[in-house]
């Protein structure tokens, strides 16, 4: 089993497991884990497509490593992942301070709660 054959199938898991947990869970902060997880599982998936298997580091330092170009490793998807991970940190503490308020004006972090008792309270 080669390192991409890993690397695919620990993504897809990772993706799949987060998906159930967005699909069964009824409190947002899980719900909010388990969209991290499928986060991680697709940075994993760009990872496992850049991967080249005995690839140099993409850095140009002398003339040599210009003539082995083709063996490289892609460093787009590297690059993509970087943003990804920064981009995800915004939207979680994003989406905790909505959590938050959430809690607040709710008093449960059950997506479920009865909203038909609140809706009659407040009139």
């Amino acid at each position: 089993m080669t390192m991409s054959n890993i690397f695919l199938i620990s993504s897809t898991s990772l993706i799949f497991i987060g998906l159930f947990g967005v699909l069964t869970r009824k409190n947002i902060v899980k719900i909010l884990l388990s969209l991290n997880i499928i986060e991680t599982g697709i940075n994993l998936l760009l990872v496992a497509f850049g991967y080249k298997e005995g690839g140099k580091v993409p850095i140009l330092t002398s003339s040599d490593s210009i003539n082995h170009l083709g063996n490289m490793v892609d460093p787009v998807p590297q690059a993509l992942v970087l943003t990804s991970i920064v981009i995800g940190l915004g939207t979680t503490a994003f989406a905790l301070g909505l959590t938050i308020r959430y809690y607040k004006t709710h008093g449960t972090l059950n997506i479920e709660a009865n909203d038909e008792e609140e809706v009659t309270a407040h009139e």
